[in-house]
Parts: structure tokens; sequence; C-alpha cells
């Protein structure tokens, strides 16, 4: 009998200390950045399209039987070039200029500046060579 009691009380403190830990989801509205929603894309001549997407990237770790949880939102991104399937853009980073660095799923790293009237002009790479990308809102 003392021992389902004491499993109890563990349990229930278990519980207590996980609802003190996890905190509320962060909402998308905290995440910014000028490359957000979709985008029509020229790419070396091409027509193609991007998007970026706030998606969750909340993370949970335990130790034992206490765990705890962080809420977080991260960007999301992906290309079709010329009506092909969608694939991943990761990596983003913004440079000093308001830039956005980025890679495609291939790997290669490209690049586009901060917009000017919702249009901005930047770069892909391809087996080291640079070739131009434009995309507008």
């Amino acid at each position: 009998m003392k021992t389902l009691m004491q499993r109890s009380l563990l349990t229930l403190s278990s519980a207590i200390a996980l609802s003190f830990v996890v905190s509320p989801p962060s909402p998308a509205g905290q995440v910014s950045g000028w490359w957000g929603g979709y985008w029509d894309c020229n790419i070396d001549g091409r027509p193609a399209r991007m998007r970026w997407d706030v998606v969750d990237d909340s993370q949970t770790s335990c130790n034992g039987d206490t765990c705890s949880t962080s809420s977080g939102v991260r960007w999301k991104g992906s290309f079709s070039d010329n009506g092909s399937r969608w694939v991943a853009l990761t990596e983003p980073r913004q440079g000093n200029r308001g830039g956005l660095y980025f890679r495609h799923a291939d790997g290669n790293r490209w690049y586009l500046p901060k917009p000017t009237n919702n249009r901005t002009t930047g770069w892909t790479t391809w087996n080291g060579q640079r070739y131009p990308l434009s995309c507008w809102k």
C-alpha cells in the first residue's frame, strides 16, 4: 500500500513539475523577415516559385522522469523551378545589409538582397558558377 501511494505521489509531482516547465507556443508574429510568403521568380531565364512559411519548431528533452519543452518557430522554405516539384530551401540567414542567404536542396548557396518595391535580384550557384535569380511579390 505504501509503495502504491509513493508511486502516485511521484507521478503527481512529476505532472506538477511538467506543468511549470512547459510554456505556451510562440506566436508566429514573433518571426520577422521580408522573405515570408509566396514569390514569383525567374531563375536563369526560367519561371519559378518560392515560398517561405513559419512552422512550429518546439523541442522536448527529458532527463529521467523530468521533461522540458521549449516552444519556438522557424522559417521553412521551398522552391519550384519551371513547374517542377517543390524542393527544400534551408539555412536561411539574414546578411548585414538585410539580404537573405540560404541553401537550395542540392546544397548550393543562394542570395537575394532586401527587395525594393517588392522586387529583388540576386544569384544562385551551380557547379561553382553564379546564375541570376529575380523574385517579386
